[in-house]
């Protein structure tokens, strides 16, 4: 797989319509997402870019809360953005969905906050680390980037559930965020060591979030 093709949301062997009800029953997105939205601190009249947006959950959730603030989801999956459309129009929620990949992030405009969530763990290498410049470069000087997913497994029972994730999603993509690939690579753009804000066990893997702002320059 290149950088230039994409996992589906539901993984290798699902529908993306599946989806929802996979990280729902699978990822405790009742604690983890909540938490996401809560460490975004969102303030009114922002834009929000949601990179890798899928089927539309955490935008939607967004806008839910904050019906002032313009909200941009960016996706390369045609399917996960056509559930994601429904879902919006059905809440009659104004959001803008656009087709791309996380290496898209910048062309998409300057952002106060741009996230992703569940995302990178099913990109390649090469992938990753442009996804993570083109947010940074979506975001404006002092705006914020947070990163939720499943990053270092750093427990064995935690790396034994994580190859649930990595039998949906292939290993070749999966295996160097079990090894710490956002922790090493964001402190590599941040100059600095970084850690996870907030780590959650699930059924299948710790989900870490992390939170970085963008520095002058």
């Amino acid at each position: 797989m290149t950088d230039r093709t994409f996992t589906p949301a539901a993984g290798r062997f699902a529908p993306s319509s599946v989806y929802d009800l996979g990280v729902a029953a699978l990822t405790r997105e009742a604690v983890w997402r909540p938490k996401l939205v809560e460490i975004l601190a969102i303030e009114p009249g922002e834009r929000v870019l949601d990179v890798g947006c899928g089927t539309g959950s955490l935008a939607i959730l967004l806008k839910k809360r904050w019906p002032g603030v313009e909200i941009v989801g960016l996706d390369p999956d045609p399917a996960a953005l056509s559930i994601a459309k429904s879902k919006a129009d059905a809440a009659d929620l104004d959001i803008e969905w656009r087709q791309g990949f996380a290496s898209d992030a910048a062309n998409a405009g300057t952002f106060d906050k741009v996230v992703s969530s569940l995302v990178f763990h099913q990109v390649p290498v090469p992938g990753k680390r442009a996804g993570i410049e083109a947010m940074f470069a979506a975001a404006k000087t002092g705006g914020t980037v947070c990163i939720a997913d499943y990053a270092q497994q750093s427990r064995r029972l935690m790396r034994l559930a994580f190859r649930f994730i990595q039998l949906i999603d292939g290993k070749a993509d999966t295996q160097p965020n079990a090894d710490g690939f956002l922790e090493t690579e964001l402190s590599k753009h941040s100059g600095k060591t970084v850690k996870p804000v907030f780590a959650i066990d699930t059924p299948t893997g710790t989900i870490s979030i992390f939170r970085q702002e963008k520095a002058d320059g």
